[in-house]
């Protein structure tokens, strides 16, 4: 029965260190992702200016990314 346990316990360890592992990395992935101006322009995209926040690229694709600099 203590065997069981102990298994149990560091079953149940293992998968919560995998889950958080998993967590971080598709945290990371869901930031939004940044580009500078010139990396902008090289990709084909246009800068849009925003009154209440920092710039973005628009890339020929349609998505958006934050200018950084």
């Amino acid at each position: 029965m203590r065997m069981r346990r102990m298994l149990g316990l560091a079953l149940a360890a293992v998968t919560l260190a995998g889950a958080s592992a998993v967590g971080a990395v598709s945290a990371q992935a869901a930031a939004s992702p940044t580009i500078t101006g010139e990396e902008c322009a090289a990709a084909g995209g246009q800068v849009k200016e925003n009154p209440y926040r920092s710039p973005t690229c628009v890339l020929p694709d349609g998505s958006q990314q934050t200018i950084t600099g």
